[in-house]
């Protein structure tokens, strides 16, 4: 039951090329820093990530693009991130962009067993060409298909040997739905705690979902886009 690893390396040292890795985070809220660092220094190539957005240049994703290791990304949003998109320009990366509420639906249909579901959302537009449509109540609607990874990297403030997970606030964002949505999940935390010393009631994702866990270290915890006021007198 003690699903610690000593450190971020460790923990991605299974992961091979060509995997499809779903990783927590909006923005740059809640990102698995630690094990995006340890990927990159791996230096595992063609991967699929999965990502509410590409993170911006030198943080986070952004740092898997620059080292073109990454081959496709599905994502809602991608627009703080100039790598990207030059690398889009240049095709050399594939772009498959997901609306954000049926992004978070796919992943969540895939931890849920359910292999696909229909949405309004994307009907008419060229998201959904040559997917099947369906009427509902007199509106048409699009069958989107679930989506798991074979790797999960989640973010979360505290954490157990079990790999009983808690997050803080809206850090909770993408991480909670994708812990249970690939065949190995592995989980980086801020603090370790002793077993019984989280509240059962609060506990978001429990250990059940989660193969790996360790302690990460240096968090960054950058603002995407820092907006400032002067003081009032």
């Amino acid at each position: 039951m003690d699903k610690r690893v000593p450190n971020a390396d460790a923990a991605v040292e299974r992961i091979r090329d060509g995997a499809l890795i779903l990783m927590g985070g909006f923005g740059l809220c809640g990102i698995p820093e630690n094990l995006i660092d340890a990927l990159r220094r791996k230096g595992t190539k063609d991967l699929t990530v999965v990502s509410n957005n590409a993170g911006v240049d030198d943080f986070g994703i952004g740092l898997l693009l620059q080292s073109k290791q990454v081959k496709k990304m599905i994502a809602s949003y991608v627009g703080e991130n100039k790598t990207f998109e030059q690398l889009a320009l240049k095709k050399e990366i594939d772009v498959e962009l997901n609306p954000q509420g049926t992004l978070a639906e796919r992943i969540r249909a895939g931890g849920a067993g359910i292999p696909a579901f229909y949405t309004p959302t994307g009907y008419g537009t060229l998201a959904a060409e040559g997917k099947e449509i369906r009427d509902f109540a007199g509106r048409p609607h699009v069958l989107i298909p679930a989506l798991r990874g074979d790797v999960a990297f989640i973010k979360a403030w505290k954490g157990d040997r079990w790999g009983n997970l808690v997050y803080r606030k809206t850090a909770r964002n993408y991480n909670a739905v994708m812990a249970t949505a690939a065949d190995y999940v592995i989980a980086e935390v801020e603090e370790i705690v002793e077993l019984g010393k989280l509240n059962p009631d609060c506990i978001h994702t429990p250990g059940i979902f989660v193969d790996a866990i360790f302690q990460g270290t240096g968090y960054k915890k950058r603002i995407e886009r820092r907006t400032v006021r002067k003081r009032s007198a």
